[in-house]
């Protein structure tokens, strides 16, 4: 069975952009050769990748034509990739296909054999799939910054989600990197 793993960069305060979409200029707060090589350990890892609409528009975007991280640049373009949307009808980047029901989708992939699942960012999405009991673990990069406003990593819910740690891991940025599994889970 494959896991479902969501990643994401937040802040102290628990946003993972700022108030305008992909003010993320954070992120460099934590990023350093640790990091650089986490985020290489995703290409070994995992073999497949789900964004939401409007993070898989910005990361369409960047990565076919970014400059830095060779090793990362390769994976993000190469790795198969699923866009989650109701209105996108067509995915140009990449190994892309767009699926409009990903709790059906991402059930049905779970069981099938393969490498692991990679959310990344799409808090809306994660957010959807953590209620649907398909998140396996969550791995967030804490940022050491209190950004004061902008879009919130996990959102309002009706109940608690208990979590476990499995890891934590400071990096000399003084950035934490933290990975749980929703209680339910282990």
């Amino acid at each position: 069975m494959r896991k479902l793993i969501v990643w994401n960069l937040m802040t102290l305060d628990g946003y993972f952009e700022g108030e305008k979409p992909w003010a993320i200029d954070f992120h460099t707060l934590a990023w350093g050769e640790e990091l650089q090589r986490y985020a290489q350990e995703f290409g070994r890892e995992g073999d497949l990748l789900v964004f939401g609409r409007k993070t898989y528009e910005g990361m369409a975007e960047y990565w076919p034509s970014a400059e830095e991280e060779p090793e990362i640049k390769e994976y993000m373009n190469s790795i198969a990739k699923i866009a989650v949307s109701r209105t996108m009808k067509q995915a140009e980047w990449n190994n892309t296909r767009v699926v409009s029901d990903p709790v059906a989708e991402l059930s049905k992939l779970k069981q099938q054999p393969g490498k692991t699942i990679f959310i990344f960012g799409s808090a809306e999405l994660a957010d959807s799939l953590l209620k649907a009991g398909l998140v396996d673990e969550i791995r967030i990069c804490l940022v050491p910054v209190i950004l004061g406003g902008g879009n919130r990593h996990f959102k309002p819910a009706s109940e608690q989600v208990p979590l476990r740690l499995l890891e934590s891991r400071p990096l000399k940025t003084g950035a934490v990197i933290l990975r749980y599994e929703p209680a339910k889970a282990a």
